[in-house]
């Protein structure tokens, strides 16, 4: 891969990943409700998740989708309505969990599954892989692509969590911390604008 497309994907890579999007919504609220110890296993979850999704991509999923438009649909309904009810259970959070509240953060199972639903995930994935590969050393450069999106996802998942931990400690007066729930509610609900096109 020569070097000038290398920087365009890794900073392509790091834009499409740093940009609030579902995952580092999801990711903030969690660190702000549930702290950043209890959202570990989400982080990992986006990590793999992602990365796999990456790869799917690249292995065919894309095609798959594009000659099976009613799966695509599927797919995007699905995630939609996750994405909406991730965003009510957000707005309806009225305290930071000390560990004793009957709410929780998403599992790593869930968070790495949620990455199939994820609209900006799937529209960074094509893109890369649309973008970055080269069709006559498809594989290697694939790899690459790959490689550079799964070492982004899990330091910007980090800066997300760190973010949401920075910010508990001044959203712990309920009347904050419920704007800032409902405010975050909101954004994920915007976030599906890529479902709407």
């Amino acid at each position: 891969m020569p070097i000038e497309i290398f920087a365009a994907l890794v900073a392509f890579a790091f834009v499409s990943a740093v940009t609030p999007g579902p995952n580092n919504l999801m990711l903030l609220s969690s660190a702000v409700n549930f702290g950043f110890r209890r959202s570990v296993p989400h982080m990992l979850g986006i990590t793999i998740g992602f990365t796999a999704l990456v790869l799917a991509v690249g292995a065919g999923m894309g095609s798959i989708l594009a000659t099976l438009p009613w799966l695509y649909v599927a797919l995007k309904i699905g995630g939609g309505l996750y994405l909406l009810y991730l965003a009510w259970k957000i707005a309806i959070s009225r305290s930071i969990d000390d560990g004793d509240s009957q709410g929780r953060p998403l599992t790593f199972l869930e968070a790495a599954a949620f990455q199939v639903v994820n609209p900006k995930g799937w529209v960074m994935a094509v893109t890369a892989v649309a973008a970055y590969t080269d069709p006559a050393r498809y594989w290697p450069t694939m790899l690459i692509v790959t490689g550079i999106f799964g070492a982004f996802v899990l330091p910007v998942s980090l800066l997300w969590a760190g973010a949401g931990l920075a910010l508990r400690r001044w959203l712990a007066d309920p009347v904050r911390l419920r704007i800032f729930n409902i405010t975050m509610a909101l954004l994920l609900v915007l976030s599906l604008w890529p479902l709407l096109r």
